[in-house]
């Protein structure tokens, strides 16, 4: 691996026996200069002192005829494995070990090289005797032992330690002290350890297979710096030739670029940059309701210069996918096409990739005919047939989250249900991990990585894997996109979509925000109040609802009230003339206006879900016009709501009759279900719904015009009144 990484990380569940003289300090030394250093072990001591295993006990003087103890037999074992004391290893426990024998003891320990002589007790200065070095070496060099043998040609090797003393004898590391004598109860001598190591140093290493890959997710549209990320791929991509690029899911929608260009500029970049694969994100479905439903994802996928990997995703039942959907693992995959699963072959090492979305894409975009199966049971049989083609190294590219709801799926539930995957890179949580995430539920260990959103990392990770395909040593980070000069191609290729976005961005309306029209999260920065967009009211979300109120009653006047998720106002307005830009990058989704006929308790139960993960954030967080909601958090999810109370133009209360039937507006997308809302999928589906095909962002506009003036303001329709402690 060419550029692996200062900070390598070794697996505590995987640990494989291998020699990497790099990660132990060299000591540039020849035996020459120990006096008892005689011509049988000249060239052993050489070896040890070159690699930094272990040095003279003098300036003169080796040790030649010194016996070893047990703690710097340790010492010498594990530094000739390649483990060093910058390590972090798991505490053996014993009490007996010094500090400067710790790292060897704990790290052949868990290794499950070597034993203490009791619970608490390694017996560091008792001396090594040659039965205990057999056994230590045997097993530090991953030997076959037979458990069959009790004895073997030495008289005075007993049958406890007959098995290993066998092993030595079959791989040529000894001969004994005569033809009858092994010298088994003899303290092991330093000129003797030396030999043993030196004779069995091809046998300790162990050949490591290196794989590099760059990762990127939820990207939303955001181009503006993609020139940046080219270069910051061509430079990773220089040190290590052969690294994978792959995406987790979430190109589409954000900004104006997907607004005007679904998905044209991206993929172009996409293709520059040389991805190997991608997995779709509940975003790539947004689009599903539209009048030509898939068509931009299609062509999205046509125009790809790679392979796209979705294990769970069926397309089948969509036609415009005819032709482009695989369910079958292909010898070799073809670009512009989707499978469940691929293989690359990196270094004549074979690769399994494959592909997760979250079922919750059913709910929170607009998939239409596409379905979602379970993921972990998809993932299982992913592996198995990895398994079955001969392919142990295997990647899930998953756009499920790092924590999202486990009840529906997410990558860490992933980890620990399914054994066989090695690296999980996902998407979907905008989960920024500066550092990988290691989940050791099973024998071998599954990492997990994300970049956060945006395109403002991009992710690198170089692991490297043993003989038998498990992960023995990772180190990966977050690069962030920003000093990095711009690739001059890349600019060139997106210069006709910014020039065109830059001109629709600078539009202004004839509204004027008095002051900033705030977009908060709880965790953003400078929020001391911990008000939120997907918990909180927000004059944002008043003046949203009261257009599409408006508009609503254009076509039904007896549209009592609207409502909108929070999870869909994506953006804040600044203070000045509000622009084009400003307005779609709030309403970012191309959503259209519905009108829906509810009953009273229907509309109750919506809001029970809108206010039920309360003082939590939810994306479903309803924001309404027309109406005013009390509600008590101090009561169980489900039964919160307390009144509601609806409004009209004159200023007029009506409270809520739930026997009665009330026309609602909300947008396609929550008139769908959206966010969990199957009270109102079910309205939907019952044909109590009309999708006016009105544009959530234009309506927006014209609310934003109609007021002129715009000064933010919460006015108490949504309101907790008995805030819990």
């Amino acid at each position: 691996m060419t550029n692996v990484l200062q900070n390598k990380k070794f697996i505590a569940s995987a640990i494989a026996v291998t020699m990497v003289a790099s990660a132990v300090s060299t000591v540039s030394a020849d035996a020459a200069k120990f006096e008892d250093v005689s011509d049988r072990y000249v060239k052993a001591v050489n070896f040890l002192v070159e690699n930094g295993i272990t040095n003279g006990i003098s300036e003169t003087h080796y040790g030649t005829a010194d016996n070893i103890k047990r703690q710097d037999a340790a010492v010498m074992i594990a530094r000739a494995i390649g483990f060093n004391s910058s390590q972090d290893f798991k505490d053996s426990g014993f009490t007996d070990v010094p500090a400067s024998a710790k790292w060897a003891v704990d790290a052949l320990v868990q290794a499950g090289i070597v034993h203490g002589k009791t619970e608490k007790r390694f017996g560091a200065t008792d001396l090594l005797t040659r039965n205990e070095l057999s056994k230590l070496l045997a097993s530090a060099a991953k030997y076959d032992i037979d458990d069959k043998v009790t004895k073997t040609q030495f008289t005075d090797v007993n049958a406890k330690f007959a098995k290993y003393v066998d092993a030595l004898l079959k791989n040529g590391i000894t001969v004994g002290k005569t033809e009858k004598q092994f010298g088994a109860e003899q303290n092991l001598t330093r000129g003797e350890m030396a030999l043993f190591i030196f004779r069995a140093k091809d046998d300790l290493k162990n050949e490591l297979f290196s794989m590099s890959l760059m990762h990127t997710n939820d990207t939303h549209a955001r181009l503006d710096s993609a020139p940046k990320r080219v270069t910051a791929v061509k430079e990773f991509r220089e040190k290590n030739p052969d690294a994978l690029l792959l995406d987790a899911g979430d190109v589409f929608s954000g900004t104006l670029y997907f607004n005007e260009f679904t998905g044209e500029p991206d993929v172009k970049m996409m293709n520059l940059m040389k991805y190997d694969a991608m997995t779709f994100g509940n975003h790539e479905f947004d689009l599903g309701s539209s009048e030509e439903g898939h068509q931009a994802l299609k062509e999205f996928v046509q125009a790809a210069e790679f392979p796209f990997v979705a294990a769970n995703v069926d397309f089948s039942n969509d036609p415009l996918f005819d032709g482009l959907f695989q369910t079958k693992i292909p010898a070799e995959a073809a670009s512009g096409n989707i499978y469940s699963g691929i293989v690359k072959e990196i270094d004549g090492e074979k690769v399994g990739i494959f592909g997760l979305t979250t079922k919750d894409t059913a709910d929170i975009s607009s998939p239409g005919e596409i379905t979602f199966s379970d993921y972990i049971a998809e993932a299982k049989q992913m592996v198995a047939e990895f398994e079955g083609m001969g392919i142990d190294k295997v990647i899930a590219l998953t756009h499920i989250g790092f924590d999202d709801n486990a009840a529906i799926d997410n990558d860490q539930e992933l980890a620990k249900a399914v054994e066989g995957i090695d690296v999980i890179v996902g998407g979907h949580t905008h989960t920024e991990l500066s550092d990988p995430v290691l989940v050791n539920e099973f024998d071998a260990p599954t990492i997990i990585v994300q970049t956060g959103q945006y395109g403002d990392n991009l992710g690198t990770l170089n692991v490297e894997f043993d003989d038998q395909g498990e992960v023995y040593a990772y180190a990966g980070e977050l690069v962030e996109i920003d000093a990095q000069a711009e690739d001059a191609e890349a600019v060139e290729i997106l210069e006709p979509y910014a020039t065109r976005v830059k001109e629709i961005e600078e539009e202004e309306t004839t509204a004027v925000a008095v002051e900033p029209l705030l977009n908060p999260r709880t965790g953003d920065t400078g929020n001391t109040t911990g008000v939120s967009v997907r918990k909180n009211e927000t004059p944002l979300g008043n003046i949203i609802t009261d257009g599409m109120l408006a508009k609503a009653r254009d076509y039904s006047p007896e549209t009592v009230m609207a409502f909108q998720n929070g999870g869909g106002i994506r953006s804040a307005i600044d203070a000045g003339p509000i622009t084009v830009g400003e307005i779609i990058a709030v309403l970012p989704f191309g959503n259209t206006l519905a009108t829906m006929d509810l009953t009273g308790t229907e509309i109750k139960q919506a809001f029970e879900i809108s206010v039920g993960q309360y003082p939590n954030e939810n994306g479903g967080f309803l924001h309404v016009s027309g109406a005013e909601i009390q509600f008590d958090a101090t009561k169980p999810a489900g039964s919160r709501i307390v009144s509601i109370t609806f409004v009209d133009e004159a200023g007029t209360e009506t409270p809520l009759v739930e026997s009665e039937t009330y026309k609602v507006a909300t947008n396609a997308f929550t008139a769908k279900g959206g966010d969990g809302y199957d009270v109102l999928a079910q309205a939907y589906a019952e044909g109590r719904a009309i999708d006016l095909g009105i544009s959530d962002w234009i309506n927006f506009q014209e609310e934003l015009e109609r007021i002129g003036q715009v000064t933010p303001e919460v006015e108490g329709r949504i309101v907790e009144v008995n805030t819990p402690q």
